[in-house]
């Protein structure tokens, strides 16, 4: 704003004290006073109005992306679900007929006894190394593991729950 340094505020307060009189002095400096705070309040509030409305603006334009955005992938999912109902239309009204079906059953057939065991020995092998990590007592009690808990908690949950005093007696 304005550049005043101390001798100048001297000079101003001189020439104010010569042509207005010692009298009305204070009364003009306060009323001079008061009107510079006014004048720096509605420079604040202007200042301040002027930030709120480029906010705003700006909150606008990005709603505005957004709810672009927004449809832009509303309109992407709907594309890739339509084209993904086609494909399944497609594909069941596409059906194999009867004979490929017959084929693929004989093809099947081919298959030996020693792969069935082999398989079925892999199946019982890997139950169990999936099974044996939960001990039997605690699927019995729960019906299977649901979450992990400590071993603080499981002491926690078996202990008694009576007055501490009437244990230790």
């Amino acid at each position: 704003m304005i550049d005043l340094g101390l001798t100048k505020m001297a000079v101003i307060g001189v020439i104010a004290l010569i042509v207005i009189g010692p009298e009305k002095l204070p009364k003009v400096a306060r009323m001079a006073g008061n009107l510079y705070g006014r004048a720096q309040r509605y420079l604040n509030n202007v200042k301040s109005e002027v930030t709120r409305e480029i906010e705003l603006e700006e909150l606008r334009n990005l709603q505005k992306e957004v709810q672009e955005a927004a449809h832009n992938i509303k309109s992407d999912v709907e594309n890739s679900i339509a084209e993904n109902l086609s494909e399944v239309q497609n594909a069941w009204h596409d059906t194999p007929a009867m004979e490929d079906i017959s084929s693929a059953s004989t093809s099947f057939s081919t298959v030996s006894s020693d792969d069935l065991a082999r398989k079925a020995r892999e199946f019982r092998r890997k139950k169990l190394v999936r099974n044996s990590a939960v001990p039997g007592w605690y699927k019995q009690r729960h019906g299977g593991k649901l979450h992990v808990t400590s071993g603080a908690a499981r002491v926690a949950r078996f202990r008694p729950r009576g007055n501490i005093q009437n244990s230790f007696y």
